[in-house]
Protein backbone atom coordinates (compact mmCIF):
# COMPACT_ATOMS: atom_id res chain seq x y z
CA UNK A 1 0.00 0.00 0.00
CA UNK A 2 1.07 3.23 -0.99
CA UNK A 3 1.90 5.88 1.92
CA UNK A 4 1.31 9.82 1.24
CA UNK A 5 4.87 10.20 2.53
CA UNK A 6 6.74 7.77 0.79
CA UNK A 7 10.35 7.98 0.45
CA UNK A 8 10.39 11.10 2.42
CA UNK A 9 12.82 11.94 4.57
CA UNK A 10 11.21 13.63 7.79
CA UNK A 11 13.62 15.61 10.93
CA UNK A 12 10.72 15.60 13.66
CA UNK A 13 11.72 17.71 16.94
CA UNK A 14 10.52 16.59 20.52
CA UNK A 15 9.47 13.32 19.69
CA UNK A 16 9.76 11.88 23.38
CA UNK A 17 5.76 12.08 23.83
CA UNK A 18 2.68 13.78 22.91
CA UNK A 19 2.27 15.56 19.33
CA UNK A 20 6.19 14.35 18.66
CA UNK A 21 5.53 10.56 19.71
CA UNK A 22 2.52 10.51 17.45
CA UNK A 23 3.93 12.19 14.18
CA UNK A 24 6.67 10.15 14.85
CA UNK A 25 4.80 7.44 14.58
CA UNK A 26 2.40 8.52 12.23
CA UNK A 27 4.76 10.09 9.59
CA UNK A 28 6.88 6.46 9.58
CA UNK A 29 3.23 4.87 8.97
CA UNK A 30 2.99 7.00 5.67
CA UNK A 31 6.15 5.62 4.71
CA UNK A 32 8.60 8.64 5.70
CA UNK A 33 11.68 7.64 7.10
CA UNK A 34 11.93 9.76 10.16
CA UNK A 35 15.19 11.25 12.19
CA UNK A 36 13.89 12.74 15.75
CA UNK A 37 15.48 13.90 18.52
CA UNK A 38 14.29 14.70 22.39
CA UNK A 39 16.07 16.21 25.34
CA UNK A 40 15.13 12.84 26.88
CA UNK A 41 16.71 10.04 26.48
CA UNK A 42 14.25 7.30 27.69
CA UNK A 43 11.41 8.74 26.00
CA UNK A 44 13.04 9.28 22.93
CA UNK A 45 13.90 5.68 23.10
CA UNK A 46 10.69 4.51 23.75
CA UNK A 47 9.36 5.91 20.92
CA UNK A 48 12.01 4.65 18.52
CA UNK A 49 10.86 1.29 20.14
CA UNK A 50 7.07 1.91 19.24
CA UNK A 51 8.02 3.10 15.32
CA UNK A 52 9.75 0.10 14.69
CA UNK A 53 7.54 -2.46 16.62
CA UNK A 54 5.12 -0.36 13.90
CA UNK A 55 7.27 -1.33 11.27
CA UNK A 56 8.87 2.38 10.64
CA UNK A 57 11.93 3.38 9.93
CA UNK A 58 13.73 5.55 12.78
CA UNK A 59 16.68 7.00 14.46
CA UNK A 60 16.98 9.54 17.09
CA UNK A 61 19.80 11.67 19.02
CA UNK A 62 19.56 12.93 22.66
CA UNK A 63 19.88 14.78 24.78
CA UNK A 64 19.59 17.56 22.05
CA UNK A 65 18.93 21.01 23.43
CA UNK A 66 17.52 22.97 20.49
CA UNK A 67 17.93 26.07 22.40
CA UNK A 68 21.50 26.17 21.77
CA UNK A 69 22.17 26.96 18.22
CA UNK A 70 25.49 24.93 17.96
CA UNK A 71 24.01 21.91 19.37
CA UNK A 72 20.74 22.25 16.79
CA UNK A 73 22.85 22.57 13.73
CA UNK A 74 24.72 19.48 14.99
CA UNK A 75 21.73 17.92 15.29
CA UNK A 76 20.17 18.91 11.86
CA UNK A 77 23.78 18.17 10.22
CA UNK A 78 23.68 14.52 11.85
CA UNK A 79 20.65 14.01 11.22
CA UNK A 80 20.61 14.56 7.85
CA UNK A 81 23.39 12.55 6.86
CA UNK A 82 21.49 9.25 8.17
CA UNK A 83 19.61 8.79 5.20
CA UNK A 84 21.38 11.25 2.97
CA UNK A 85 19.17 14.44 3.22
CA UNK A 86 15.36 16.48 3.99
CA UNK A 87 12.45 16.33 2.51
CA UNK A 88 10.45 17.88 5.61
CA UNK A 89 11.97 19.53 8.68
CA UNK A 90 8.70 19.53 11.55
CA UNK A 91 9.24 22.04 14.26
CA UNK A 92 7.08 20.57 16.93
CA UNK A 93 9.42 20.85 20.02
CA UNK A 94 8.64 23.94 22.33
CA UNK A 95 8.78 24.74 25.96
CA UNK A 96 6.59 27.28 27.02
CA UNK A 97 6.72 29.35 29.78
CA UNK A 98 3.89 31.63 31.52
CA UNK A 99 3.66 34.49 33.43
CA UNK A 100 1.75 37.90 34.15
CA UNK A 101 3.54 40.72 32.28
CA UNK A 102 4.59 42.28 35.67
CA UNK A 103 5.55 38.62 36.97
CA UNK A 104 7.51 37.13 34.37
CA UNK A 105 11.25 37.73 34.73
CA UNK A 106 13.52 38.66 32.18
CA UNK A 107 15.46 35.49 32.62
CA UNK A 108 11.87 33.62 31.63
CA UNK A 109 11.21 35.58 28.71
CA UNK A 110 14.31 34.71 27.48
CA UNK A 111 14.26 31.04 28.15
CA UNK A 112 10.56 31.28 26.57
CA UNK A 113 11.50 32.75 23.38
CA UNK A 114 14.60 30.61 23.52
CA UNK A 115 12.55 27.59 23.67
CA UNK A 116 9.57 28.30 21.62
CA UNK A 117 10.49 30.62 17.96
CA UNK A 118 14.56 30.69 18.47
CA UNK A 119 14.96 26.93 17.97
CA UNK A 120 12.78 27.01 14.77
CA UNK A 121 15.24 29.16 13.88
CA UNK A 122 18.32 27.43 14.35
CA UNK A 123 16.84 24.17 12.94
CA UNK A 124 15.31 25.65 10.00
CA UNK A 125 18.50 27.55 8.88
CA UNK A 126 21.04 24.75 8.97
CA UNK A 127 18.37 22.85 7.43
CA UNK A 128 17.68 25.18 4.93
CA UNK A 129 20.83 23.93 2.39
CA UNK A 130 19.31 20.38 2.48
CA UNK A 131 15.82 21.46 1.59
CA UNK A 132 16.92 23.09 -1.24
CA UNK A 133 18.59 20.27 -2.49
CA UNK A 134 15.40 17.88 -1.99
CA UNK A 135 13.40 20.24 -5.00
CA UNK A 136 10.52 19.46 -3.11
CA UNK A 137 11.20 20.59 0.69
CA UNK A 138 8.37 21.26 2.99
CA UNK A 139 8.96 22.71 6.54
CA UNK A 140 6.20 22.25 9.47
CA UNK A 141 6.04 24.60 12.20
CA UNK A 142 4.11 24.53 15.16
CA UNK A 143 2.04 27.31 16.38
CA UNK A 144 -0.52 28.37 18.82
CA UNK A 145 -3.49 29.87 18.88
CA UNK A 146 -2.06 32.00 21.61
CA UNK A 147 -0.07 33.74 18.51
CA UNK A 148 -3.08 34.78 16.87
CA UNK A 149 -5.05 36.69 20.27
CA UNK A 150 -4.81 37.19 23.77
CA UNK A 151 -5.80 34.51 25.99
CA UNK A 152 -8.01 35.10 29.23
CA UNK A 153 -8.02 32.05 31.06
CA UNK A 154 -3.66 31.94 31.77
CA UNK A 155 -1.57 34.76 31.36
CA UNK A 156 0.54 34.06 28.09
CA UNK A 157 2.72 36.74 27.13
CA UNK A 158 5.83 35.43 25.92
CA UNK A 159 4.66 32.29 24.93
CA UNK A 160 1.93 34.22 22.65
CA UNK A 161 4.78 36.09 21.13
CA UNK A 162 6.89 33.05 20.50
CA UNK A 163 4.26 31.87 18.47
CA UNK A 164 3.22 34.80 16.73
CA UNK A 165 6.80 34.85 15.69
CA UNK A 166 6.46 31.54 14.54
CA UNK A 167 3.83 31.76 12.32
CA UNK A 168 5.18 35.20 10.38
CA UNK A 169 8.62 33.44 10.41
CA UNK A 170 6.57 30.63 8.55
CA UNK A 171 5.16 33.23 6.17
CA UNK A 172 8.63 34.33 5.06
CA UNK A 173 10.14 31.04 4.35
CA UNK A 174 7.54 30.56 2.35
CA UNK A 175 8.22 33.78 0.16
CA UNK A 176 12.12 32.57 0.36
CA UNK A 177 11.40 29.11 0.15
CA UNK A 178 9.17 29.36 -2.90
CA UNK A 179 12.21 29.34 -5.49
CA UNK A 180 13.68 26.82 -4.07
CA UNK A 181 10.63 24.35 -4.59
CA UNK A 182 10.09 24.68 -0.60
CA UNK A 183 6.88 24.73 1.41
CA UNK A 184 6.45 26.29 4.94
CA UNK A 185 3.33 26.41 6.55
CA UNK A 186 2.06 26.36 10.63
CA UNK A 187 -0.27 24.93 12.17
CA UNK A 188 -1.60 26.42 15.15
CA UNK A 189 -3.71 24.16 18.00
CA UNK A 190 -6.43 25.31 20.37
CA UNK A 191 -5.92 23.37 23.89
CA UNK A 192 -4.21 19.89 23.42
CA UNK A 193 -4.69 17.19 25.83
CA UNK A 194 -0.47 15.72 26.07
CA UNK A 195 0.67 14.03 28.97
CA UNK A 196 2.38 18.05 30.22
CA UNK A 197 -1.21 19.66 29.68
CA UNK A 198 -3.94 16.68 30.97
CA UNK A 199 -3.25 18.08 34.41
CA UNK A 200 -5.20 21.56 33.64
CA UNK A 201 -8.62 19.23 32.88
CA UNK A 202 -8.88 18.66 36.31
CA UNK A 203 -6.96 21.46 37.90
CA UNK A 204 -7.82 24.20 35.75
CA UNK A 205 -9.49 27.02 36.69
CA UNK A 206 -12.96 28.83 36.16
CA UNK A 207 -12.08 30.60 33.24
CA UNK A 208 -10.08 27.60 31.61
CA UNK A 209 -12.98 24.92 32.10
CA UNK A 210 -15.05 28.08 30.32
CA UNK A 211 -12.97 28.39 27.72
CA UNK A 212 -12.74 24.56 27.05
CA UNK A 213 -16.81 24.54 27.48
CA UNK A 214 -17.04 27.01 24.23
CA UNK A 215 -15.59 24.81 21.99
CA UNK A 216 -18.16 24.31 19.22
CA UNK A 217 -17.22 20.69 18.34
CA UNK A 218 -17.20 19.74 22.30
CA UNK A 219 -14.28 18.48 23.13
CA UNK A 220 -10.42 19.37 23.50
CA UNK A 221 -7.91 17.97 20.86
CA UNK A 222 -5.98 14.98 21.04
CA UNK A 223 -2.21 14.52 19.11
CA UNK A 224 -3.92 13.01 16.23
CA UNK A 225 -5.65 15.70 15.65
CA UNK A 226 -2.90 18.37 14.85
CA UNK A 227 -0.80 15.46 13.29
CA UNK A 228 -3.38 14.68 10.87
CA UNK A 229 -3.18 18.05 9.69
CA UNK A 230 0.73 17.89 9.50
CA UNK A 231 0.55 14.91 7.11
CA UNK A 232 -2.02 16.40 4.44
CA UNK A 233 0.34 19.94 4.72
CA UNK A 234 4.03 17.78 4.15
CA UNK A 235 2.16 15.70 1.19
CA UNK A 236 1.67 16.02 -2.55
CA UNK A 237 -1.91 16.71 -1.88
CA UNK A 238 -0.92 20.33 -0.45
CA UNK A 239 1.84 20.83 -3.20
CA UNK A 240 -0.16 24.54 -3.81
CA UNK A 241 -0.10 25.51 -0.08
CA UNK A 242 2.49 27.54 1.56
CA UNK A 243 2.65 30.68 4.04
CA UNK A 244 -0.62 29.55 5.46
CA UNK A 245 -1.09 28.95 9.36
CA UNK A 246 -3.86 25.84 9.59
CA UNK A 247 -5.96 27.10 12.56
CA UNK A 248 -6.90 23.63 14.77
CA UNK A 249 -8.70 24.04 17.93
CA UNK A 250 -12.15 22.54 17.56
CA UNK A 251 -13.94 25.83 16.07
CA UNK A 252 -12.75 27.47 19.68
CA UNK A 253 -11.25 31.22 17.71
CA UNK A 254 -14.53 31.04 15.87
CA UNK A 255 -16.53 32.19 18.91
CA UNK A 256 -13.31 35.68 19.42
Amino acid sequence: MTGRLDDRIALITGIGGGMGRTAALRFAAEGARIVGCDVNEQTLAETLTLVRAAGGEIAGFAPVDLSDADAAGRWVESAAAVFGGIDILYNNASHPVFGAIDELSVESWDHGIANELNLIFYTTRVAWAHLKKSGAGVVVNIGSIAGMRGVEFMPQNVHGAAKAGVINLTQQLAVEGAPHGIRAVSISPGFVVTPATEWLLDGGDEAFRSNLARIPLGRPGRPDDIVNAAVFLASDEASWITGHNLVVDGGGTVLG
